[in-house]
């Protein structure tokens, strides 16, 4: 199930009203729910499967696609009955972009990455039990992933979700554990393990890895770009067909390259820092 669908069944069962609990605003809340269950590259939904997306009744959705509809963060394809993002939504992502400027000080030295090893490099950021790619930079190449801005990884198996859990501050860390613990449920005995070895890899290289884990034949590597908070800090990945991608070039060649980007990316943010707010980062016993 869904976490906000979990969240608004606790509120039912502890009574604390249709509206709110603990401060959720739960209309506003299913409406952003609803808005993250579509996928990267224009996919259009239906009702039903929206309902089935979030775990959320057939009758609010219908009534949330309305009002998202009227608002501009929706369009509907009356002939498919289905719905797809509005122009709404992506004034909200360039809102989020022109505030960091992040993407535009990454985006020539992952294209650097990208054209000198024939991967897919690519930046992201985590929203829940995933991260999000801001960017990715592409090479002609057997190596290439075939991602788009938007496309999701689970935090837990993916390279850049393993960096980004590596990078934070050691309470930071512990919290974003014990979320994802939550959000996994009995799944959870079978990945810490998988993620204390990541975060092993770390310790001794400076970077994480996912060999196949995410998606069978594709390996990757990653390097945190600590920013301060969880939500500001970002990761960077280099990743393609596993066949290519040999641990022994892992730990020789991509590994070091990703982590000299993420290093390169950290120092262009310093020689510009008028681009994201700056916070000196919490302490990890990790490095």
């Amino acid at each position: 199930m869904p976490r906000i669908a979990r969240d608004l069944r606790s509120a039912r069962e502890q009574g604390t009203g249709p509206g709110r609990h603990d401060g959720l605003v739960v209309a506003l809340a299913r409406g952003l729910d609803l808005l993250r269950a579509f996928g990267p590259g224009g996919e259009r939904l239906g009702n039903a499967e929206l309902a089935r997306r979030t775990g959320l009744p057939r009758a609010t959705v219908s009534r949330l696609t309305d009002t998202l509809l009227r608002l501009g963060y929706l369009r509907h394809d009356p002939v498919a009955e289905k719905y797809e993002l509005g122009p709404g939504v992506l004034m909200l992502g360039y809102g989020y972009l022109a505030t960091t400027g992040v993407v535009e000080l990454a985006r020539p030295l992952m294209q650097a990455l990208a054209d000198e090893t024939g991967c897919g490099v690519a930046l992201g950021i985590p929203d829940r039990h995933q991260m999000v790619y801001l960017e990715i930079c592409q090479a002609e190449g057997p190596l290439v992933m075939r991602l788009e801005r938007g496309a999701r990884l689970p935090i837990v198996n993916s390279a850049m979700g393993r960096a980004w859990l590596a990078g934070l501050g050691d309470a930071d860390r512990r919290r974003a554990l014990r979320r994802l613990e939550a959000h996994y449920g009995a799944e959870w005995n079978g990945i810490e393990p998988r993620l204390r070895a990541a975060f092993d890899d770390y310790r001794e290289h400076g970077w994480c890895a996912s060999e196949g884990e995410w998606e069978a034949g594709i390996s990757a590597v990653a390097a945190p770009v600590g920013l301060g908070t969880p939500s500001e800090s970002m990761s960077v990945n280099c990743g393609g067909a596993s066949r290519s991608m040999p641990r022994r070039s892992l730990e020789r060649s991509f590994g070091p390259r990703v982590r000299d980007l993420a290093q390169a990316i950290l120092a262009a943010i310093a020689e510009a820092p008028h681009v994201v707010r700056k916070k000196k980062p919490e302490s990890t016993t990790l490095r």
